[in-house]
């Protein structure tokens, strides 16, 4: 089992992140995740980096720990081989250490660029062939497709990944687990309730997976905790992520709009889709189960906080070591 960290590109500035991925390596983490979009959830206190570019700052500046996207969508603003290619040259400059995930995406990523936000049948159509198109790439054919959302002509990889890059898909149902299980080479789900997830979500990919005779795919999950001594401190925490949990998300273009709405809540409306969390001790059950109940092969520790420093070294030192223990 292997433990991650969460850069959030939406909260901090890339040069920023590029200095807390270091630290994480340094502090522990066998892995540095991060978030892909174009806009940010709120327009006041907030970043939005290109992570593309950002992966490679990283992987000259790090030597161990393993990057992902959570993630990246493959559908609009980014053709299926243009994602291809960025995750095949990431993993050439860390010498092996990418790994893709991909999602079903928010309109913040392609709606400010004109791109359309369709319903979910055609999105997920989408995903089917651009992993057909990502799969056969990263495989080195030289790809012809003509499908009903995308073409490609001779495409072929001539910068190759160096070895087989996983890709897992982010599902938060049975019908996206189920086409994960069916489509991709893992799974990447958020987990609030463990065992509405293992259900809902965990039981369609694991089915789905052995349908095609696979038993072995990874699967890497999350949660989202907050660390504050009290209330003030949380939401000071949460400042640019309030607008993650506010009505309309999918469809919101302009972070202005998600503000305004965050705002027009209740404040304790939203800290209660959080979990609040005070000292190492209650980050580590915060994550328990995900341990051991989810039995996860990553596991991504995803903590807002005031100061995400002093954080990455507390986890590392404290917390970490207790969930690794656990882990067995």
């Amino acid at each position: 089992m292997k433990f991650g960290w969460l850069s959030s590109h939406e909260s901090y500035q890339p040069e920023v992140l590029a200095d807390q991925a270091v630290q994480a390596e340094n502090a522990g983490f066998d892995l540095v995740l991060g978030s892909d979009h174009f806009h940010p959830w709120v327009d006041d206190n907030s970043a939005s980096g290109f992570v593309w570019s950002w992966f490679g700052a990283v992987a000259a500046r790090t030597e161990r720990v393993e990057l992902a996207t959570s993630v990246t969508c493959p559908l609009f603003h980014y053709h299926p081989a243009l994602i291809a290619q960025a995750a095949a040259t990431v993993d050439r400059l860390s010498g092996g250490r990418f790994l893709l995930g991909v999602g079903t995406g928010e309109n913040i990523n392609g709606g400010p660029m004109g791109f359309p936000f369709p319903g979910y049948k055609e999105r997920i159509a989408r995903m089917a062939e651009a992993l057909e198109i990502i799969h056969r790439l990263f495989a080195g054919e030289k790809v012809d497709f003509a499908g009903e959302y995308y073409t490609a002509d001779k495409a072929k990889l001539y910068s190759p990944p160096l070895s087989e890059i996983p890709v897992l898909m982010a599902a938060g149902g049975p019908k996206s687990a189920a086409f994960a299980g069916a489509n991709a080479g893992g799974l990447i789900t958020s987990v609030k309730a463990p065992a509405e997830t293992i259900e809902r979500v965990i039981t369609p990919f694991r089915d789905a997976m052995a349908a095609r005779g696979r038993s072995n795919a990874p699967i890497l999950a999350t949660r989202w905790v907050v660390l504050a001594e009290h209330e003030d401190e949380a939401w000071e925490a949460l400042d640019t992520m309030r607008g993650l949990r506010a009505p309309g998300r999918l469809e919101a273009v302009d972070p202005m709009q998600l503000r305004i709405e965050a705002d027009s809540m209740d404040r304790d409306e939203i800290l209660s889709k959080y979990t609040i969390v005070r000292d190492p001790g209650e980050i580590i059950e915060a994550y328990r189960p995900l341990v051991t109940d989810i039995g996860a092969d990553y596991v991504s520790i995803q903590v807002a906080s005031i100061d995400p420093a002093a954080t990455i070294e507390l986890v590392g030192r404290d917390v970490l070591p207790a969930l690794r223990e656990i882990g067995g």
